[in-house]
């Protein structure tokens, strides 16, 4: 069997988040600086090693003191931190109709836990310059305060500023190297 190395095409993929605010309504964010590497047997992704970092400082949420917020010590700490990493380490077929579940480490600040992905494969296409494509979309959902990120404020009512649920959602699109 072959190993393939595949890249991230970051013009066609995108990492997001949303987490409730006041429990009313949600705040979504992005980092707009990350990579994806994989090595797989063949074109075979149920033996890819997967890497995944994004760079804390480009998180945006479309509000400048949010963001700076957020990179705040309160929060992620980007200067002392400056990277979230996910390391996969089993990707399971669901269903065998293109539904996975990937399991890996995810460290935020100097915390590292075992989560749980759910992924759905879009296939591997050549597209019109003779490159192959794969594509992926990923869902999944992580309690932040596990991670560190503890801040949060308390209404006068007594109700939560920021839910401790965060849901990540992701498109990736993979090039095969030669």
């Amino acid at each position: 069997m072959a190993k393939i190395k595949w890249s991230l095409d970051p013009a066609h993929s995108e990492v997001t988040f949303k987490i409730k605010h006041l429990m009313i309504s949600n705040v979504t964010g992005q980092f707009t600086k990350f990579d994806v590497s994989a090595e797989t047997e063949d074109e075979d992704f149920t033996t890819a090693k997967v890497s995944f970092t994004a760079d804390i400082n480009s998180i945006t949420t479309s509000n400048e003191q949010r963001d700076g917020h957020l990179k705040s010590d309160d929060f992620f700490n980007a200067e002392k931190f400056p990277q979230l990493k996910f390391t996969a380490a089993r990707y399971e077929n669901v269903d065998g109709d293109g539904s996975y579940e990937l399991y890996g480490d995810l460290t935020i600040r100097d915390i590292t836990k075992r989560i749980k992905l759910d992924v759905e494969f879009g296939g591997i296409v050549k597209d019109p310059w003779g490159n192959t494509r794969a594509g992926f979309s990923i869902t999944g959902k992580i309690n932040r305060k596990e991670f560190g990120l503890l801040w949060n404020g308390v209404t006068e009512t007594g109700g939560i500023v920021v839910s401790d649920e965060v849901r990540i959602h992701a498109g990736i699109e993979l090039v095969k190297q030669a």
